[in-house]
């Protein structure tokens, strides 16, 4: 069994920052790729970045220059840095990630979600 669970949403003024982590637990033998999604009101979901376990790295458009994912494999954790905050970055920010179990199985996971409300 494996969960994640993510931290650090909030309110925050525009121009602001804010670090969301998203930490996994269990029976892991490797974290594979990871990415962070959201959804902002009446919109659809949408990639924000990702991070294959090879450490290549992708952003949305709209986030590029802004925000920046990293992993502590140590940790089982990921992170995503996000500065320089626009009122239409409020969202739902949702973790997502590949893993293989300690029985070489491979899964998806998502987190629950944390909000993110980013005020003008």
């Amino acid at each position: 069994q494996v969960q994640l669970v993510e931290s650090g949403g909030g309110l925050v003024q525009a121009g602001g920052s804010l670090r969301l982590s998203c930490t996994a637990s269990g029976s892991i033998s490797s974290i594979d790729d990871m990415a962070w999604y959201r959804q902002g009101p009446g919109k659809q979901r949408e990639l924000v970045a990702r991070m294959a376990s090879g450490r290549s790295t992708n952003y949305g458009d709209s986030v590029r220059g802004r925000f920046t994912i990293s992993r502590d494999n140590a940790k089982n954790t990921g992170y995503l840095q996000m500065n320089s905050l626009k009122p239409e970055d409020t969202a739902v920010y949702s973790c997502y990630a590949v893993i293989t179990d300690t029985t070489f199985a491979q899964w998806t996971y998502w987190g629950q979600g944390t909000q993110v409300t980013v005020s003008s």
